[in-house]
């Protein structure tokens, strides 16, 4: 599942602080022991806004803010989750063709769909996307320089052609991506603004297990995502024994990041490697490499006296975490069909195109 975890938080270095995106995920799973078997859950610039899933039947905002969208639309709630209750009926069927069209039977399965889009708040420039994955693989995807559909699985090339020769179905995909998906995007970032547009400086470790384990340099509680760490030797960017992590959402809205370090020897000055923490707006941060500052467990248990929690519990936290981001990246995107301007960004599907999945069922 890892392409649909980079794809949920992928950043670069070079990424600005204007950029901002709406992505909708979307699961359908099949034997997943507790686990809904619908989930679908919103995402502005990568904070959770919006859930549904099928043990609680209701759509529900995640972000303050996002109460500010019923004095435009006093049903926007209801509407959304009546849209979701279809969507979850509609998917519930999605799953059973698509274990038709691969000759399943039981197991555990995910049926999963990514939409969304981007928009520069400076330039003005947009681009949207629209992905299926099947049991963690890519199955369809749209492109919008072509206007066409790739189908890296042999079992998706017959709705390929069948959607290459939909125009209608061309133009509303078209418009989604391009019109709909960024207005509303605009109206999201308008509505949490406060919140969306600040920046936050992370609090920065040192971690490390064991004297021969790995040094993890971990940064929590920055904001936004926009950001970038890694370790330096001697004033060089320094890669070699170096392992990233990826960019994970904490609790809070704010995100952690760490990049490893392979523990230099004893004879190695230890006091040339500088871990260098990078976010939009804000001045580097830099840690130099001390042994006296490192956190390990080695003797240590419950909380520390300068109120830290020792290293075995910020692991937990780690982890914990990890799962969550994994939960959040197991949703996916179905085709979205404009029926009315004023709906918000949810998909709609049509019974048509699911027939098209298995033409002989």
């Amino acid at each position: 599942m890892s392409t649909w975890v980079v794809l949920l938080l992928i950043f670069s270095r070079t990424a600005s602080a204007v950029t901002h995106s709406l992505k909708y995920f979307y699961t359908a799973s099949s034997g997943v022991p507790n686990f809904p078997e619908f989930v679908a859950v919103g995402l502005v610039d990568d904070v959770q806004m919006f859930h549904y899933d099928s043990n609680t039947k209701r759509s529900e905002p995640k972000q303050d803010w996002m109460s500010r969208v019923t004095a435009e639309d006093p049903e926007y709630w209801e509407t959304q989750t009546a849209v979701s209750q279809n969507t979850q009926q509609t998917y519930k069927t999605s799953i059973d063709i698509a274990k038709q069209r691969f000759n399943q039977t039981g197991d555990i399965h995910l049926l999963q769909w990514m939409y969304g889009c981007e928009w520069d708040d400076q330039t003005g420039k947009t681009s949207g996307f629209t992905q299926d994955g099947y049991d963690g693989e890519d199955l369809i995807s749209f492109d919008l320089k072509t206007e066409s559909w790739t189908a890296p699985k042999q079992e998706a090339v017959i709705t390929k052609q069948n959607w290459d020769h939909d125009d209608a179905l061309i133009a509303s995909t078209n418009q989604y991506l391009t019109q709909v998906c960024t207005d509303w995007l605009k109206k999201y970032v308008d509505y949490g603004r406060r919140s969306l547009l600040r920046t936050d400086r992370p609090k920065v470790s040192l971690l490390q297990k064991s004297p021969s384990s790995p040094v993890t340099c971990h940064a929590t509680g920055f904001y936004p995502n926009a950001a970038m760490m890694f370790w330096r030797k001697g004033g060089e960017e320094h890669h070699e024994g170096v392992t990233l992590g990826e960019i994970l959402p904490n609790n809070d809205g704010s995100f952690q990041t760490s990049v490893d370090l392979k523990a230099p020897g004893a004879s190695e000055d230890w006091g040339s490697y500088e871990c260098v923490f990078q976010l939009s707006g804000v001045e580097d941060i830099v840690t130099k490499l001390d042994k006296a500052v490192i956190r390990t467990n080695e003797g240590k248990t419950g909380i520390r006296s300068d109120g830290e929690k020792p290293l075995v519990t910020t692991i937990i936290i780690i982890a914990a975490v990890a799962v969550l981001a994994v939960v959040i990246a197991l949703a996916g995107f179905f085709i979205y069909k404009k029926k009315n301007a004023k709906r918000p960004p949810s998909p709609v599907i049509n019974p048509e195109v699911l027939e098209e999945l298995n033409p002989g069922a």
